[in-house]
This record gives C-alpha cells, sequence and structure tokens, in this order.
C-alpha cells in the first residue's frame, strides 16, 4: 500500500464545503482550481456497474465521482487512482465523511505509472473525466493545478484509454466523459481493443450542439456502435431538465 501523501496539508480556508445528489453526499474541494462540477456526477450515472463488482476510477480528483457511483450502487468497491498527493489525501476525507471508507480506496499515482495494486486485467469497470485539452491548442489557464486537471501533459486520450485496455477484465467496460469535439480522436483510440461503443451526447439545451459526450465500451469485444438519443440539460430559463435533475439530485442512472 502507498503511503498517504507527503505534501503540505490543505488550508481549511482553501476548502469549500459542498454537496452531491441532493445534498446525499458532503464533498470539500479546493477553492481554486479544478473544482467538481456536473461532469463527474454524469459520469457516474452512466457506469453499468453492479454489486460487487470492482471499479476503477482513473484520476479520482477529490472523490466525486467515486462518491456518486458507490451512493447509487451499494455493494461495488472502487479504487482510486490520483496523481495529486494533496487532492488524493483530500479524497480519503471525504470518503470517510461520508461514510464510504469499506467501499472506497484512494491511491497515489497515474495512467503512466500506476501503483502496484492496478495490476492487469483487474477490474469489472473504469471510469475516467480525463484532461479534455490538448496543450498545442489550448489556451493554459492561469491556475497551475486547473491547468494540469484540463490540459493533456505526458498522457494524452490514447495513453489513458490503453490503461483502460490494460486493467479492465476480458469484456469489462470502460466509461468517459470527454469534449465532443474530440470524438473521432476518441473513436480512433478505442478502436483496436474495444467494442460496443455507446456514444451518448449531452445537450446543453434543445437544438443546440452536444459540448460533452459519454462513451461506454466494453473490452475484446467486436460488437457494433450505437449512437443513443443522450440528455437534453437545460430548459427555459436556464434551469435544469427533470430528467437531467433526476441524476443530478436524486442520483439515478443514466439510461444507456
Amino acid at each position: 500500500m502507498l503511503p498517504q501523501g507527503d505534501g503540505p496539508p490543505l488550508a481549511e480556508d482553501g476548502l469549500s464545503a459542498d454537496t452531491l445528489l441532493g445534498g446525499k453526499l458532503r464533498l470539500r474541494q479546493p477553492v481554486t482550481g479544478y473544482r467538481a462540477a456536473i461532469d463527474p456526477v454524469l459520469l457516474a450515472a452512466a457506469v453499468s456497474a453492479a454489486p460487487r463488482d470492482l471499479v476503477c476510477e482513473a484520476g479520482a480528483g477529490a472523490g466525486a465521482a467515486s462518491l456518486c457511483l458507490a451512493a447509487r450502487v451499494p455493494g461495488c468497491r472502487i479504487l482510486g487512482l490520483e496523481r495529486d498527493t494533496q487532492l488524493a489525501r483530500l479524497a480519503r476525507e471525504n470518503v470517510a465523511d461520508n461514510g464510504l471508507s469499506d467501499r472506497i480506496e484512494i491511491l497515489v499515482g497515474d495512467v503512466v505509472r500506476p501503483p502496484p495494486r492496478f495490476g492487469p486485467a483487474t477490474f469489472d469497470h473504469l471510469m475516467m473525466n480525463p484532461p479534455h485539452l490538448e496543450p498545442d491548442r489550448a489556451r493554459l489557464p492561469a491556475d497551475a493545478k486547473r491547468a494540469v486537471a484540463m490540459v493533456e501533459g505526458a498522457a494524452g486520450a490514447s495513453e489513458w484509454i490503453g490503461f483502460a485496455h490494460a486493467m479492465l477484465r476480458d469484456r469489462g467496460v470502460l466509461t468517459l466523459i470527454h469534449r465532443a469535439d474530440r470524438l473521432d480522436q476518441l473513436l480512433a483510440a478505442l478502436a483496436p481493443g474495444f467494442g460496443g461503443i455507446a456514444i451518448f451526447p449531452l445537450w446543453p439545451k434543445e437544438r443546440r450542439a452536444a459540448k460533452r459526450v459519454i462513451l461506454r465500451a466494453r473490452k475484446n469485444t467486436k460488437e457494433p456502435a450505437s449512437l443513443l438519443p443522450g440528455l437534453v440539460l437545460h430548459g427555459e430559463g436556464g434551469r435544469f431538465t427533470p430528467a437531467a435533475e433526476a441524476v443530478l439530485r436524486e442520483g439515478r442512472s443514466l439510461d444507456f
């Protein structure tokens, strides 16, 4: 088991106290840098895990997606991977604060250098919300930690997907959320080792182009791809649609 992190503790005045799933879960996260919004909640809602399944979250951050999945699927076990030692420590604290330490464990490492606990062909499911921006096309955020979370470094989309293929059991399922304008790259990276790719657009409003997509794919199958209706997030006045509210507030699963 890896050390619990060796960086300085995060100052309490540098954290915000937030909630997920309509107040069912508590989440402390840094005030600056990358902050969990709806993406990790939607990601967790798309994972088709069952009780007793072993799930990996690559890039766990402060633990939002892992917490949401554990709340929705009683009995599943989750092993999270986070390269930032401070965030990993905070994620462990969030897990403990929500009474889920018996089902969620967060380790320090990344997809290029995973710790030994992340053995090949280990997981039934793997979920990820990787950096969405390519370094040669992105305007780097001023905040360094936000830049690390949002802009690809040594590992691009192909490396993240390659990590998932290595970690999943045969016919295990990868679920990821990403930018819609990188769909062609994602599909090309998935094609060699995954089949049954389901594309789930997230529409900001009706008749608006999708900015995010959720992809779900199964390792080592030749099943055909499918394009699903997706989810409209906002209605009139910018409020969440009832279907989005059911996922974001009530913790329901997405309809794949």
